[in-house]
């Protein structure tokens, strides 16, 4: 796509918007998103054990990119893919920049913990504790602990000529052994994979400080693996120990299932799963720096990797199990509490049902004819609204069919018991149940398998499409007649990330948008091949086009005079031609805002090309999940909700719907939203235009804004 431009002195310069330099990379732009995360670590405004949380988030967040992102890109590789990417990049080019960027992040985050974190955690009674330091008597507790606990689990693995070198499974943690035979005086190496089941931390007994009414928590204790390589005689009778050293590695964890060449998906999966938990190709490999390099060596050359793929560190390695001290019992160290409100709708009406058991709740169908109405979760109850939306149809007698989408839910979903009591009533259930979301297909099948056994109808979605899309209908009997009742939402179904993601969703019973849903399940569960909807914007069908339309309609009013503005919210924006598309309207003079949790690919603030786009990330306590789209349309403005995020993905090979917020005073309540969002000076960060993020501070005297605090006060006060 090329667009003119007249420069000073009228000459007509034509400009390539596709070209690279106005395209940030995607992985590199996702490791500027986890960089915001560790930040959230290093910020001492972040409550102390909140610190280790978002420490742990970091940790995890590379551990998935590395078994999918990095994963694919040494896949290319290895099969001489070497297709440029929007930026121009190839595949050797992307991982060597990844390597030379994260080493750094990293190694920052070890050094905070163990230089900075450790002891604030001390002067709060935590202590971390180095095997070494510790007392006799400590040591002896230690070692009946180890004795009684851990050493039955253990299995040593020699590592010299008569023995393969053993397999590391993916995600472990291991000790590689130097022993020296004292009888012939050789040296040798064994491996001791550290147990995932049993407690990263082992604490110490402390009777002497357990807190009385009025003193502090108090928690002490030692690393696994340090009272494993401290106890390592038992396991090398006879032998003199040199040393250990710890190591984890990371293999490529990403699922490759052909649909067309398999006659049963589910069993296609089972069967990925099953290659998944041996894992792939080592992709990463982290080491202690005290670890000397004819070991590292070996390593290299065992695990067919090379010297890039290795992290060297100081301190501990996987840092992910720090998520475990959130549960300590101290809540002056944590966010305070927070409990989701009922919305004011809810709350206000007057409008009740009895249930199947006898009690009056309130009839969230009676409530939805009244008008449309909306959620926002976590700060409005999932349980309250969305569940009991599910729970009530599953009970009622004049319900005749409830059809729905679960992308990822959890393990003790009330939902699937909604859908299971619903089926035992006797009404239609049918349940689109996507296999292949990423490392929940292992779950998803679990409960495929429990929801057909019990009655529901489930399908698996679409050939060669990911089903994305939050969607629920429920169809009733009413004085004669049919209604269907719908719900379109944001996030997933999971009564678990309600608490933890910010979404949103849409109750309405209005007959267009059931329509619309009526004819998006059969594409879902039959062979229709809907083409057109009256009011949803479906991808892969409509998606694209509508979007590049409502922004080229933006581009239309200013070049005709008019105000062009256009605000959205997601999670990540990669799709060159949406981009292309958003640089063509700024040009044009279009004033565009965008919220951008994640990977940001468009480059903003480029002179005579991206002036007139701001871009923002806002990382905080709860992880931004909701989709909104604003386009000012001269005054006609509109809204809309969905799953979807301008990703090529997203638009071409996923299943998604984004919806019209119509009712005016609900679309005037999602621009308030997106105009606290964009107002944030607190877990706000702008991106510049050589793709450094900067994190907003308060003016001078000014106050702190927290658009998630704002959002928990107005959702307390029923504002």
């Amino acid at each position: 796509m090329a667009k003119s431009k007249k420069t000073d002195n009228s000459t007509s310069v034509k400009i390539d918007m596709r070209d690279p330099q106005y395209f940030f990379n995607r992985e590199l732009s996702w490791l500027e998103f986890n960089r915001r995360v560790l930040a959230e670590a290093l910020d001492s405004r972040t409550p102390l054990l909140e610190r280790l949380k978002f420490m742990a988030i970091f940790s995890s967040n590379l551990d998935e990119f590395f078994m999918v992102r990095v994963a694919g890109l040494k896949r290319q590789m290895e099969a001489h893919v070497n297709k440029l990417t929007p930026d121009g990049s190839t595949p050797r080019q992307q991982l060597t920049e990844i390597h030379e960027k994260l080493l750094p992040m990293v190694s920052e985050q070890h050094n905070v913990f163990d230089k900075t974190i450790k002891a604030e955690l001390a002067q709060h009674n935590i202590h971390l504790l180095n095997y070494i330091d510790l007392n006799q008597e400590q040591r002896n507790y230690l070692h009946e602990y180890f004795e009684s606990q851990i050493f039955p689990v253990l299995t040593p693995l020699a590592i010299d000529r008569s023995h393969p070198f053993p397999y590391l499974s993916n995600l472990s943690l291991n000790l590689v052994v130097v022993l020296k035979n004292p009888e012939t005086n050789e040296d040798l190496l064994a491996r001791i994979k550290v147990p995932k089941l049993l407690p990263r931390f082992i604490a110490l007994p402390n009777q002497s400080h357990k807190p009385e009414e009025g003193e502090s928590y108090f928690w002490a204790g030692v690393p696994i693996e340090q009272l494993i390589a401290h106890n390592l005689e038992s396991l090398f009778l006879g032998m003199n120990i040199l040393d250990y050293y710890p190591f984890r590695i990371t293999r490529d964890a990403d699922l490759s299932v052909q649909e067309d060449e398999g006659d049963d998906l589910l069993l296609a999966i089972e069967q990925e799963l099953r290659k998944r938990r041996l894992g792939g190709s080592v992709v990463r490999l982290e080491v202690n720096t005290a670890m000397p390099q004819y070991i590292r060596d070996m390593l290299m050359e065992e695990l067919e990797i090379a010297p890039e793929d290795i992290y060297s560190l100081d301190g501990l390695l996987d840092l992910k199990d720090l998520m475990s001290f959130i549960s300590l019992p101290i809540p002056e160290l944590k966010d305070a509490d927070w409990t989701p409100a009922l919305p004011k709708w809810l709350a206000d009406s007057d409008e009740t049902t009895c249930s199947s058991n006898g009690e009056l709740e309130k009839d969230i169908f009676a409530i939805i004819r009244q008008g449309d109405v909306l959620v926002h979760h976590p700060y409005q109850s999932f349980s309250a609204t969305v569940q009991q939306f599910i729970t009530q149809a599953a009970d009622d007698p004049n319900v005749l069919a409830i059809k729905m989408t679960l992308y990822r839910t959890s393990g003790d979903s009330p939902i699937i018991n909604a859908l299971i009591a619903a089926a035992e009533n006797g009404k239609q259930v049918a349940a689109l149940v996507e296999l292949k979301a990423r490392f929940d297909e292992e779950n998803n099948i679990h409960w495929a398998r429990k929801l057909e056994q019990r009655g529901v109808h489930v399908v698996y979605g679409v050939v060669g499409l990911k089903t994305h899309t939050k969607i629920v209908m429920v169809v009733r009997h009413e004085e004669g007649h049919i209604r269907r009742y719908v719900h379109i939402g944001t996030g997933n179904y999971n009564p678990k990330t309600a608490k933890l993601y910010t979404d949103l969703g849409l109750f309405s019973c209005r007959e267009e948008l059931g329509e619309d849903l009526t004819d998006l399940f059969n594409f879902l569960t039959g062979y229709s091949r809907q083409q057109s909807y009256r009011k949803l914007l479906i991808a892969p069908v409509n998606m694209r086009d509508r979007f590049l339309g409502l922004i080229r309609r933006e581009i239309d009013n200013c070049n005709a005079g008019k105000t062009g503005r256009i605000v959205a919210k997601m999670n990540s924006l990669v799709d060159p031609e949406i981009i292309a598309t958003l640089y063509e309207a700024s040009m044009a003079g279009v004033t565009i805002d965008l919220i951008v949790r994640g990977i940001c690919c468009l480059r903003p603030g480029v002179k005579g090309i991206s002036e007139n786009i701001n871009v923002i990330s806002i990382v905080g306590r709860f992880l931004e999940h909701s989709r909104i789209f604003y386009f000012h349309n001269h005054g006609e403005e509109e809204v809309y909700i969905g799953s979807a995020d301008w990703m090529p993905r997203n638009l071409n090979r996923r299943v998604e719907a984004i919806a019209p917020v119509e009712a005016p005073k609900l679309a005037k309540d999602l621009q308030e939203i997106l105009g606290i969002m964009l107002s944030d000076n607190r877990h706000a960060w702008d991106l510049q235009s050589d793709g450094i993020y900067i994190q907003r501070q308060p003016a001078d005297k000014a106050p702190q804004l927290s658009a998630q605090t704002i959002f928990m006060e107005t959702a307390e006060t029923g504002k």
